[in-house]
């Protein structure tokens, strides 16, 4: 079985200029847990999970910085103003964009198992030749065909 007959062809992306809060709309509102960030011919640059968002929010407490006695004093922000500045933040910022795991329309879906299990992945971006995204698979897309097609036939 191949990668092609299991993912999501019709991929909601994000460009890398889009703000967090552009974003996490998009993440509420078409009910996803992450996206790929596509420049304007589609090509990867990186992948934002709501896990990704959840990290960058979370509330920075008070840190003192010594740097060989010049000391920095970073004050505990308030949540709400931290929120209202990182609602701005361009999501590249947040985004992974090293080390990138993609799959091919062609792989077999053994790899996309293995992906999935092996790095604790939601979600993997399908990119073809040209590293333009053509989809996605999660989780749920590869449980949810074994269900349709296979457990259904048995």
């Amino acid at each position: 079985m191949k990668v092609k007959e299991f993912m999501i062809s019709n991929v909601i992306t994000a460009k890398p200029d889009d703000t967090l809060q552009d974003v996490m709309s998009l993440i509420v509102h078409k009910k996803i847990g992450g996206m790929p960030i596509v420049d304007d011919e589609g090509k990867l640059l990186g992948m934002v999970s709501d896990g990704d968002i959840l990290r960058a929010i979370k509330p920075r407490e008070r840190q003192i910085y010594d740097f060989f006695t010049f000391v920095i004093y970073e004050q505990k922000q308030e949540l709400e103003q931290f929120l209202k500045e990182l609602g701005e933040v361009s999501v590249i910022k947040i985004a992974k964009r090293n080390g990138l795991i993609t799959v091919s329309p062609e792989d077999e879906m053994e790899k996309v198992l293995q992906l999935l299990a092996k790095h604790h992945f939601k979600k993997l971006p399908v990119v073809n030749e040209e590293k333009r995204v053509v989809g996605v698979i999660s989780r749920g897309d590869v449980i949810r065909k074994i269900e349709q097609t296979i457990l259904r036939q048995l």
